[in-house]
């Protein structure tokens, strides 16, 4: 459960800090927000693990999740765009 909590605490700083470096008009409040991190988090830990940067089980840092969201948050921002 601990685990659970602290990977939601990560993910919305993560997500907080990624749309601070990239600021726009992106949906979603708080929810969206930690979602973006903790996915951002996951893209980064399985880059990393296919880079060799991480072994299996080890996952991303704070840095790395953030990275992970903006890459995230530039996708949905392209695809938002080209269907506009």
């Amino acid at each position: 459960m601990m685990h659970f909590l602290w990977m939601c605490l990560i993910g919305l700083v993560a997500g907080a800090l990624a749309k601070l470096i990239m600021p726009g008009k992106d949906p979603g409040g708080i929810i969206i927000t930690m979602l973006l991190g903790i996915a951002g988090s996951l893209v980064a830990g399985f880059l990393g693990r296919a880079l060799g940067w991480y072994t299996t089980g080890q996952g991303a840092g704070l840095i790395m999740s953030v990275i992970g969201a903006i890459l995230l948050l530039a996708i949905y921002r392209l695809v938002k765009r080209g269907s506009a």
